[in-house]
């Protein structure tokens, strides 16, 4: 039993008496603490969870956003190029319509511009023959001829009216 006289025998059972009385003694609380601190542990890991699959959510829900409105963008310039097209056309064709209309109206005046000149040169034609008429007949016409030709003329009118 030499062990009995060793120091360092001594030193461990004084060592494990220790620890016997500090896990008696104070071993429940700290158990106790360890727990309370293994569930602080474990709830915070179980909140930043949830909080993991919450971001995820958002983050999920943010990106559909970004993709609708990113498709309804698209959509918009779709429709504002088929709205330019369709403007486009529309315009060339009311043009085209008025180009013709105003292609009508000159080709009408220079029509009534041609019958009114013809008209003119009608009128100026009848004025030329019946000053020319005139003096044809002023000067070849004596009194007597002019008495004979008006009794004849007013006696043909009889019958053309009866």
């Amino acid at each position: 039993m030499e062990f009995l006289h060793s120091p360092s025998f001594w030193v461990g059972v004084s060592f494990f008496i220790f620890v016997f009385l500090v896990i008696a003694k104070g071993g429940k609380g700290i158990l106790a603490s360890l727990d309370a601190r293994g569930e602080a542990i474990r709830k915070t890991l179980e909140e930043a969870q949830n909080l993991r699959e919450e971001a995820q959510k958002t983050l999920a829900e943010y990106k559909r956003k970004q993709r609708d409105a990113l498709k309804e963008a698209e959509e918009i310039v779709e429709h504002a190029k088929a709205e330019a097209i369709r403007v486009g056309e529309e315009s060339a064709k009311e043009l085209e319509v008025s180009l013709k209309r105003r292609e009508q109206q000159a080709m009408d005046k220079i029509n009534q511009a041609e019958a009114a000149a013809l008209n003119e040169v009608r009128n100026q034609a009848v004025d030329v023959a019946i000053s020319a008429t005139k003096a044809i007949l002023s000067s070849s016409i004596t009194k007597p001829k002019a008495k004979a030709l008006l009794d004849d003329s007013i006696s043909a009118l009889d019958g053309k009216f009866h």
